[in-house]
Formats: structure tokens, sequence, C-alpha cells
């Protein structure tokens, strides 16, 4: 980790690097990391289709409405001190 600081080389976490450092101990060859016969592609990424954005959009509505209500609870307690 560039900075010593266990955030990985770009501030995402340990673990988000190739592993090549002194906190990975050089492992990643071993592990398939690297520029070996064990890179990886991976695939690019898919939007969710209609079904899956309405459902994860009625998700996020019904918690949007949950998190009002408890604003307005809150400031209903507020307004009574």
């Amino acid at each position: 980790m560039p900075r010593h600081d266990k955030t990985g080389p770009w501030g995402w976490g340990p673990g988000t690097g190739w592993g090549m450092g002194p906190c990975g101990a050089g492992l990643a060859w071993r592990r398939g990391g690297g520029r070996g016969s064990g890179w990886r592609w991976f695939e690019p990424y898919q939007p969710p289709g209609e079904k899956e954005e309405k459902e994860i959009l009625k998700e996020e509505l019904k918690d949007l409405e949950d998190e009002m209500v408890q604003i307005k609870e809150r400031l209903s307690q507020l307004k009574d001190k």
C-alpha cells in the first residue's frame, strides 16, 4: 500500500491492488494475478432489464417513504420540546 495506511493503492481498502507490494508479499503471481496465464477478463456492465429496474425502483421508493416517516416523527418530537 503506497501510504502504508491500509487503504490500498486507490484508497478503496485492503485487497484492492495486485498484491505485488510488501503487503501482498508478492503472492499475486501464485494466485493467478499479474500478467500471467491467470489473468482474468470481466464482462462489461449490463444495465438491469425493465423488470429488475422496476423492482429496484420500488424498493428505493419504499426506503425513501420509510425515511420520510422517520423524519416527520423526529420533527414532531422536536416541536413538542
